[in-house]
């Protein structure tokens, strides 16, 4: 069972990682995060890093060398800039399923000299070059809300997309932690050891339930009969049994709080079955 120190680790390596850079014993690494489908919520939570926050990951750990939604350029000129990233020592996380449908008009990257660029070849022409590649989130890493029923879009998982393996880090959005303590291990490590479905132990180790503030309840048979009660509530629809995430113990929001501390059932959003396999949400 995972526990408060196991989370002291995970910023240890974070830390780590940025001494080493710092002594010269490792290097910074560029880093390209990519937008395909979905809502760009990762990108939002990631702002909400702290400890480190954003800015000091991306002046201390990563030279952010591309991101639609944080970079200066726009236009031809960002284009430029990430096709010169490729021929550099990269990372590449991407956001969002992918479609190849309507040859991938459905999400466009760029414009260059008169040409449409979709989202999809972008994507496939920096995998080929990039030294890892991260689903970040759940739509990215195994189709979630984009590839939801009837998915009318042709959504499908980065990796699905690409045909390879990649490292996978759901959740919806995914902890900004999940994403910086991924990249610190590149870069010390030179890898990051993953489960069966591509997702770093170190933080899909156990599910949600294994280390909830109310398993006590749990293991009594104590169940809340609704919203609002105090006790297990895996009745009223919790779905935190199939939920492989640590969310209990690195909690969200600066670490205060995460869903069954504000009374309402874990979804299972980091789970490879959300959206389709976890509803209904509340029973």
């Amino acid at each position: 069972m995972l526990n408060r120190r196991d989370i002291l680790h995970e910023r240890r390596l974070i830390k780590r990682a940025i001494d080493e850079i710092h002594n010269g014993e490792a290097k910074k690494i560029n880093f390209v995060w990519m937008e395909a489908n979905g809502c760009t919520g990762n990108i939002i939570s990631f702002l909400n890093a702290d400890q480190p926050d954003v800015l000091y990951f991306m002046e201390e750990m990563v030279n952010l060398k591309f991101s639609p939604s944080l970079m200066q350029a726009e236009g031809e000129v960002a284009y430029e800039e990430f096709l010169e990233v490729l021929d550099t020592n990269f990372i590449l996380g991407v956001e969002g399923a992918l479609t190849n449908m309507d040859e991938g008009f459905y999400n466009i990257f760029a414009t260059y000299k008169g040409v449409r660029i979709p989202t999809v070849e972008a994507i496939s022409l920096a995998s080929k070059k990039a030294k890892a590649i991260i689903a970040i989130g759940t739509c990215a890493s195994f189709g979630g809300i984009s590839a939801a029923r009837p998915n009318p879009t042709g959504c499908t998982s980065l990796g699905g997309f690409l045909g390879r393996e990649v490292i996978n880090i759901p959740g919806c959005p995914a902890n900004p932690l999940w994403v910086m303590g991924t990249i610190a291990s590149i870069i010390l490590n030179k890898k990051v050891e993953v489960d069966e479905k591509g997702r770093p132990i170190m933080f899909f180790k156990e599910t949600n339930h294994t280390n909830c503030p109310r398993r006590s309840y749990f293991d009594n048979k104590v169940f809340a009969d609704k919203l609002g009660d105090k006790e297990c509530m895996i009745k009223v629809g919790c779905k935190g049994p199939i939920t492989k995430a640590y969310c209990p113990l690195g909690l969200w929001n600066s670490r205060i709080n995460w869903p069954v501390e504000a009374n309402t059932p874990c979804i299972g959003c980091a789970s490879e079955f959300f959206p389709d396999g976890t509803e209904p949400f509340v029973k």
